[in-house]
């Protein structure tokens, strides 16, 4: 279906490193398919690499509402907490 495909596009531009074209991509799969969780993983993984934690956290944050048992999305959720108050103390 359209949301797969575009999730899946979206991943072969991550892996490109091409970040901007991969969030547009798994915004579009979001879009078509507001209940697929795959994508939402995908875009907050980009923007927690991006240093987006805030956004990156809603994503993950939204993904474990659609799936409580999405485990890697519970790490990445945890991982962008304590990144993001990393970089805030470092910013003191």
């Amino acid at each position: 279906d359209l949301a797969t495909a575009l999730n899946e596009r979206g991943q072969v531009r991550y892996l490109r490193v091409e970040f901007a074209a991969a969030v547009r991509d798994f915004t579009a799969a979001i879009e078509c398919q507001p209940s697929f969780e795959v994508p939402y993983y995908n875009r907050g993984l980009v923007r927690y690499r991006l240093g987006d934690f805030d956004e990156a956290m809603k994503d993950f944050s939204k993904v474990l509402e659609l799936n409580p048992q999405f485990e890697d999305a519970a790490l990445s959720l945890k991982q962008a907490v304590l990144d993001k108050e990393a970089k805030q103390k470092q910013s003191y």
